[in-house]
């Protein structure tokens, strides 16, 4: 009997047992509501407004309606009919800006299934970042309540790893946040084993393993690229020609309209990324940077920005001085390099929140005060190609700005207010509640 009637029973059991994991499953999402349109103009009054350009204007007034800025300055008179927001003895800044995370595409890194941001394979150009993002990650109120209100979602592995794209850290859809998109195509150089690899004793038949798949990598590399410019040039004189979405992918590239991202660390490969970007014409962007000062000449010559991946990291040789990674900033910034300053280190997303303090510690090791807020502001957007946005306070651009009780570089700085294009932001996540959750606790 009982076998006779299993048949009939396993979908309600299956939909039962379906439902009972559903209910048992921890909450990936967040419950915060996202800021609703601006209604109003909205004046934030007697602040210190850090702006893009000069020193910190002191009892300023900052005014912006419809999602954009309309003026600053010390003798803005604000509208009759706007929400007035007394900022005495607080500083307004432009959302912070990360340059390289996982944000959106990662959230548990202990789960497989949470970290979406790299796909198998060596050519994914086709890889679109933005269309993955999950607006209701636990880890964007985290972000955005430390002020970082922009970042660079971006993917890696395999050696194409795809296209990243500039998002804003508030909406219902991935559409309400994106940007950018796309923002750049990123690559994993490959890197060639060091000579001490290659001369250590016991080391030998390693480094020539590591040459040899370098050396396949970067054949690779240059036989995709020689396809998309041949594709591409039968598409413009056939438009019957078959697609192929990932040479499609590499046409904004080709045409220079958005860069290649490049990760090097190591001065070797940095000098291997800029002399293969230069013989193919390609705008050219390196991420991580770590030797990015002994090529300063190189990097100045052809005007290739560096994004700092972190400061908080160890000396990646025995030899290094224990702050090397600490003054590499101030150095770029002494050398004439463009560029800006990642706080993910690691690919941990769930680690953004301390953009500011990787600026803090390069402020610490010799980088200038203004220098630091724009390591994380300015010149992040003006790397991704978006500072006709976001990235500053000036009249135009998107309201994207938050108030805060003293300097941002500063731990205990609290961050008070948040305005993504004018939305005001809820400041309230995960942190906060288990902060007043164990406040009751015996």
């Amino acid at each position: 009997m009982a076998s006779q009637q299993s048949p009939r029973l396993l979908p309600s059991m299956s939909i039962a047992l379906f439902a009972a994991l559903i209910l048992a499953a921890p909450a990936v999402s967040h419950d915060q509501i996202p800021g609703g349109p601006q209604t109003r103009p909205i004046a934030i009054l007697h602040a210190t407004v850090h702006v893009p350009n000069g020193p910190p204007i002191e009892d300023a007034t900052v005014i912006f309606a419809e999602g954009r800025i309309q003026s600053l300055g010390k003798d803005v008179q604000p509208p009759s009919d706007c929400e007035a927001i007394d900022a005495t003895g607080h500083h307004i800044y432009p959302g912070l800006f990360d340059a390289f995370t996982h944000l959106g595409l990662s959230e548990i890194d202990s789960v497989s299934a949470m970290r979406d941001f790299s796909e198998t394979g060596d050519v994914n150009a086709a890889v679109r970042t933005w269309v993955a993002i999950n607006a209701d990650s636990e880890l964007l109120p985290v972000t955005r309540s430390n002020g970082v209100l922009l970042a660079l979602s971006a993917p890696i592995g395999g050696l194409i790893s795809g296209q990243s794209a500039v998002i804003q850290l508030d909406g219902w859809t991935y559409a309400d946040m994106l940007v950018r998109g796309p923002t750049a195509m990123h690559i994993r150089w490959p890197s060639q084993p060091s000579a001490l690899v290659l001369l250590t004793e016991g080391h030998e038949e390693q480094g020539s393993e590591s040459r040899n798949r370098a050396a396949q990598q970067l054949r690779l590399l240059n036989e995709t690229f020689d396809q998309a410019i041949r594709y591409h040039a039968m598409r413009s004189s056939d438009p019957q020609t078959p697609s192929d979405a990932n040479l499609e992918a590499l046409g904004p590239v080709l045409a220079r309209e958005i860069p290649v991202i490049v990760s090097a660390n190591r001065a070797d490969d940095i000098q291997a990324a800029v002399a293969w970007a230069v013989r193919r014409q390609l705008r050219l962007v390196i991420y991580g940077g770590y030797d990015a000062e002994q090529c300063a000449a190189l990097l100045r010559e052809h005007d290739v920005p560096v994004i700092v991946s972190a400061v908080y990291r160890l000396p990646q040789r025995r030899k290094d001085a224990y702050d090397a990674a600490y003054t590499l900033p101030e150095r770029l910034r002494a050398a004439g390099v463009r560029f800006c300053i990642s706080g993910m280190g690691a690919e941990q997303a769930w680690n953004v929140r301390n953009l500011p303090y990787h600026a803090a510690t390069a402020v610490a090791y010799g980088l200038p005060q203004e220098e630091g807020v724009k390591a994380i502001t300015v010149y992040p957007a003006e790397i991704l190609g978006v500072a006709d946005r976001v990235g500053s306070l000036a009249v135009g651009l998107h309201a994207t700005l938050f108030i805060a009780d003293g300097n941002i570089l500063e731990t205990p700085t609290k961050v008070t207010h948040a305005f993504i294009q004018g939305r005001r932001v809820d400041l309230d996540n995960k942190h906060e509640k288990l902060y007043r959750k164990y406040q009751h606790k015996p």
